[in-house]
Parts: C-alpha cells; sequence; structure tokens
C-alpha cells in the first residue's frame, strides 16, 4: 500500500497541476523573472484575473500574495467554488467588470486564454515530431526512463505506463532528472533500447510539456486504430463527459470555463456542460483532440 506520505504528495501534485490549469499558477515559461537560479520546474502565483463566460458569470483566477482572497467582502460572499475553479455571477443591472477592475483584477481575453495550437490531423501532428526526433543524435541508455505504450489500454492511463519491455517504435516518455519532476520526452526504441530522445515541449510551444505530450498521445492512440475515449451521459442540468486520459491545458480549460467539474465515476475526471454548449465541446474533442464516445 502507498504510504501517507506517497498519498499526501500525489494530492499534491494533483492540486498544483489543476491550479496549473485554472490559471491560479503559472510555470516558468509563461513570466519573466531575473532570477538566474529559476529553474524550468518552478511555478509562480498568477496575478488576480477574470475572464468573462458566455453565460455572463466570471471566472476568477490568480493569487493575492498574503491574502486569503482578494475581493471584497461583499463580492467574495457570493463567490461560488468548485474544486480550484471561482465563479461570480452579476446581479440584475450591475456592472460587475468595473468593479473587480476597480478593485486591482486584470480582465483576460477568453480567446486568448482558451487560444489552442493550430488545427492538423493526427499524421501531421505525429511526423512533425517524428522529424524532430529523426534530427537528433543517437544516445546511450537513460536510466529511470519509462515510456507510454501504445498497445495498451486507452481507458487506464496510468496502467498505460512503465520501462521498456523489448519495444520497438516510437514513444511519448518520461525520463528523471536530478531535481524536479520527470521531464517528458519523446523517444525511439528498437527491441527496448533507446536510440533517440528530443525533450518535450518543442521550442516555441507555448504551453507544457505534458500538454504536448498528451496531444501526441492521441495523435498515436487515433492512428494506431484505437482512439482515446470519453463517455457522455445526460444530467439534469446538461451533458457529462467522463474522461479517461488527461487533456492537454487549452482543452481543459475550455472545459473549466464553459461548465463545471465534477466527481469522477469510473474515470480520471468529469466535467458538466450546459447543453446549450454541448455539442460544440463534443465536436471539439472529436476533431481537434481525436476522441471518441464509449458507453463504458
Amino acid at each position: 500500500m502507498q504510504s501517507d506520505l506517497g498519498v499526501l504528495a500525489d494530492r499534491l501534485d494533483n492540486l498544483i497541476e489543476a491550479m496549473i490549469v485554472a490559471g491560479d499558477l503559472l510555470e516558468l515559461s509563461d513570466v519573466a523573472t531575473d532570477d538566474p537560479d529559476a529553474k524550468g520546474t518552478w511555478v509562480f502565483a498568477a496575478p488576480p484575473s477574470f475572464v468573462v463566460r458566455r453565460t455572463g458569470s466570471i471566472f476568477l483566477t490568480g493569487i493575492a500574495p498574503d491574502q486569503d482572497i482578494f475581493l471584497p467582502e461583499h463580492l467574495a460572499l457570493r463567490v461560488v467554488r468548485s474544486h480550484v475553479t471561482q465563479f461570480i455571477a452579476p446581479e440584475p443591472g450591475e456592472d460587475l467588470i468595473e468593479q473587480l477592475i476597480a478593485h486591482g483584477l486584470h480582465q483576460l481575453s477568453e480567446s486568448v486564454w482558451l487560444r489552442s495550437p493550430k488545427a492538423q490531423t493526427p499524421e501531421q501532428l505525429i511526423q512533425r515530431f517524428e522529424n524532430q526526433l529523426a534530427s537528433q543524435p543517437t544516445c546511450g541508455p537513460v536510466s529511470g526512463l519509462e515510456i507510454l505504450d501504445r498497445d495498451t489500454k486507452v481507458t487506464y492511463y496510468r496502467g498505460r505506463w512503465g520501462a521498456p519491455r523489448g519495444q520497438t517504435g516510437t514513444f511519448v516518455a518520461r525520463r528523471p532528472q536530478e531535481f524536479g519532476a520527470p521531464l517528458w520526452s519523446f523517444a525511439e526504441l528498437a527491441d527496448g533500447t533507446l536510440k533517440r530522445i528530443v525533450d518535450l515541449p518543442p521550442r516555441h510551444f507555448r504551453w507544457r510539456g505534458c500538454d504536448a505530450a498528451w496531444h501526441l498521445q492521441m495523435a498515436i492512440d487515433g492512428v494506431a486504430g484505437h482512439p482515446q475515449q470519453y463517455r457522455r451521459s445526460a444530467t439534469d442540468a446538461g451533458v457529462r463527459f467522463d474522461f479517461f486520459s488527461p487533456l492537454p491545458l487549452w482543452a481543459q480549460r475550455r472545459l473549466m470555463v464553459l461548465g463545471h467539474e465534477r466527481p469522477r465515476s469510473r474515470s480520471l475526471f468529469a466535467y458538466e456542460i450546459p447543453v446549450a454548449e454541448a455539442a460544440e465541446e463534443e465536436k471539439n474533442l472529436q476533431e481537434n483532440l481525436w476522441l471518441v464516445p464509449t458507453d463504458a
């Protein structure tokens, strides 16, 4: 059994990941700092900000240093919290945007905050990464290397990871580093032996290494004929989507802003989306992430 310390570490990792997705924390690539010792694995508190949703509700994000809350009490009491997300709805005749700006919050454009990579086919995405990998010199073994096995069950994400066991081909991978979380990579193997490796994310990619890796794995699974899946079900308030593998940052933010996170049910995580938004979001899942629905 996992130790209490290990369980706590996993919970903290999951919380940090969720706060990065929500925009409360920013990784080094998203900020400017004069600290020469800052490492790529460092995270920083995002400034208090807000995004206006299509429904009129406002998504709050960011952290105020040395403060538990960055809103005056009369507004703070109206905030609705769901896991790491926070929302506030304007009252009739109220200019809530002006009030938030007056209290020092920055308005973020929804189109910029939710910006996603350029649309492409899964074959195009794989080819781009394989071209980068092919340009790397051959290398020796890497201790502790793990790969995401494309021949494993797509609905059990944690079970897909493991040490190479004689596989040949290209694989999403993780390799340990002396300090910090493992580095995301794309690796070429021959009979389980590492031949080439390139770290993720690629240059000029504005998202995280894990986002590049998860998107690439979605393409690999789709082209291999066993695409990743989601489960769709109707609820009293809208449409629920259960997911079995992590989503890239840009995809999960869409679900956060348009809907609400719900307790998982035989899945990795779940969101409930209003009926009016569900069809468009399902189209995005299928066309840009190459996911398919399942009844499992």
